[in-house]
């Protein structure tokens, strides 16, 4: 415990393992030492001088090499543990991270499309107060689009597509001839699914970097080409604007690369501007890995048990192999100093330990806690 708080920022690092290994053999040897003392001057009645006159260091050769391959197999299966628990912790904190990023992601774009729509209604207000009244009416539709998917983690290609049309008669709207497109929607997987609202900051992003006029009609593609969605524009760069992908664009990266290994890309030529989001097939999402860590449900507690019931018939087997092991080097070697009594009355104590934790009254003991606690906190809440 000492080592962990002294080797907190390296509690896993080579120098905390060699330093605890050596710690606890030089213990070990002391102890040995101050037990032959014991031996010797305790129980056999000779004198301390003459117990250091006849000590010879060959008589700790056993003794150390025994506790050298105890303590390398204890301290191994301890840090091995250890590890592939704190690699579980940091898995948690990167769920959590990753689900409060994508949350966050997601919330971007309910205000950043009202922002865009009250923009472009604005617009059509002073041209246009006709089709100012059809859009209001057909805005009501795609915001209703909006709240309802922008909770999701994914949505169907074929649901995106039929919102890009929407939006885009709506871009309409406003350019009338001056903005044109082509959409796709034939030959569409049901099970394939994107990133919600992607098309929709992606057909901003068109429109609002790009020239739009009478003079230079932009034209915006959008299919499905080998397992992405693309969406295609002319490049009729504005010059008023800098050279950057902006809010939009970005958002969407950010959000594919918490929920797979796929990357969206992006490439630009001298007459298109080309984006391809993947389509993904199987829904697989940081959230559902935080999920799959909820010590609540019935199969973390079948596999928590599971665990528990092998780790203690590990540590049996384990008990019952190297104690003879050791009886037979100490009896063999070192008859007159029986050393083995150490070992296997405290691993013994461990092991019942182990038990009753497994088996009998340390996990009662933890379950009924826990639910007087639970008791007690439903009491505090119901007097609130």
């Amino acid at each position: 415990m000492y080592l962990d708080s002294f080797f907190a920022s390296q509690k896993y690092s080579l120098k905390r393992v060699i330093t605890g290994f050596s710690s606890s053999f030089a213990l070990t040897l002391f102890v040995i030492f101050l037990l032959r003392i014991f031996e010797d001057v305790v129980v056999e009645n000779n004198t301390l001088s003459a117990f250091f006159k006849d000590e010879k260091p060959s008589n700790y050769i056993v003794p150390s090499i025994v506790s050298f391959v105890v303590l390398l197999g204890i301290h191994s299966l301890y840090f091995y543990k250890a590890y592939n628990e704190n690699r579980v912790k940091e898995q948690k904190i990167i769920a959590g991270t990753a689900s409060a990023k994508f949350e966050s992601l997601k919330n971007q774009i309910d205000p950043h499309f009202l922002f865009n729509s009250l923009n472009v209604l604005s617009s059509l207000i002073e041209e246009n107060p006709d089709n100012a009244q059809r859009f209001t009416t057909s805005l009501s539709k795609v915001y209703r689009y909006v709240l309802e998917q922008k909770d999701k983690e994914l949505v169907p290609v074929e649901e995106e597509l039929a919102f890009a049309k929407t939006y885009m008669n709506l871009l309409k709207m406003r350019f009338e001839d001056s903005l044109d497109y082509e959409l796709t929607t034939t030959n569409i997987n049901p099970e394939a699914k994107v990133v919600p609202l992607s098309l929709q900051l992606l057909l901003e992003n068109a429109v609002k970097h790009n020239v739009v006029s009478a003079q230079k009609p932009l034209c915006i593609r959008i299919y499905v080409d080998n397992g992405y969605l693309v969406v295609q524009n002319d490049y009729q760069k504005k010059e008023v604007l800098q050279d950057r992908r902006g809010v939009g664009l970005q958002n969407i990266i950010s959000r594919y690369a918490i929920i797979t290994n796929r990357k969206v890309t992006i490439a630009q030529d001298e007459k298109t501007f080309t984006v391809k989001i993947p389509i993904l097939t199987k829904q697989i999402s940081v959230m559902e890995a935080a999920t799959k860590y909820n010590e609540n449900n019935a199969y973390y507690r079948a596999k928590k048990r599971v665990q528990e019931l092998k780790s203690f018939y590990g540590n049996l087997i384990s008990y019952c192999i190297v104690i003879p092991i050791l009886i037979f080097i100490n009896l063999r070697y070192s008859p007159h100093f029986q050393w083995f009594w150490f070992s296997a009355a405290g691993w013994g104590f461990g092991l019942t330990m182990h038990a009753l934790k497994v088996f009998g009254y340390s996990s009662d003991w933890e379950e009924r806690k826990i639910k007087e606690i639970l008791r007690k906190e439903d009491n505090k809440q119901t007097w609130k």
